[in-house]
């Protein structure tokens, strides 16, 4: 397991710009990549995927899809075509998804899924999932970002 400890939000934009730029240099396998967020209200997944977007050379601005459930991107970066990003805050119970086609989603080897509040949706997850803990740090823009 990796520990980061970032002490402003374009750190932890780089973070995450840093592993999509990770992410996208490998080939897709045989599921989609999955990268689950984690971590209480407040504490840096949102900006972490501002950052994994501008990795990926997504020029649209991340936000929560807190009340649409997810958003697709495309874009075209060695086999990858689609990122979605996930916001599971509001599932009540993870098969909720799967009328929406996500197990489709996350059997797709062109996608990248972003899944913030990922452990309310884990049963749903593939094991081959990235997961990521965010937590508030002792300074007020300080944050500890575990990775593994």
């Amino acid at each position: 397991m990796k520990a980061y400890l970032s002490s402003s939000s374009e750190e932890t934009k780089r973070l995450g710009e840093k592993l999509a730029k990770k992410i996208f240099k490998s080939y897709p396998g045989k599921t989609a990549k999955i990268v689950a967020l984690t971590g209480e209200l407040g504490s840096g997944k949102t900006t972490f995927v501002q950052g994994f977007f501008r990795g990926l050379g997504i020029r649209k601005r991340a936000t929560s899809p807190t009340f649409v459930i997810f958003r697709r991107f495309t874009f075209h970066v060695s086999g990858f075509k689609n990122l979605y990003h996930v916001d599971a805050y509001r599932i009540k119970k993870p098969k909720e998804l799967n009328a929406l086609g996500f197990g489709d989603i996350l059997k797709n080897p062109q996608n990248i899924v972003l899944v913030e509040w990922a452990e309310k949706i884990k049963r749903i997850l593939l094991r081959n999932a990235l997961w990521l803990k965010f937590r508030h740090g002792g300074k007020e823009n300080e944050r500890a970002i575990s990775i593994g």
